[in-house]
């Protein structure tokens, strides 16, 4: 009869790689849905202009501190 013996090393060990290969199944699903939908058209269109809410006239940028 073979016994085996887990040390707490390896005990660590398999629960990190556990822990490891569910956050790289959820990483790299999450980044094929990505691709999926903005193939199909499906993903939201974030706003790039943040800045447009902003009125700066051009008054207010011509003025120099004297």
């Amino acid at each position: 009869m073979y016994s085996l013996y887990f040390d707490p090393g390896l005990g660590a060990m398999i629960i990190q790689s556990i822990v490891a290969a569910v956050a790289a199944i959820l990483l790299f699903s999450k980044n094929i849905m990505y691709k999926v939908k903005a193939f199909l058209g499906l993903d939201k269109k974030e706003n790039d202009d943040l800045f447009d809410d902003i009125n700066v006239k051009d008054s207010d940028t011509d003025k120099t501190s004297k």
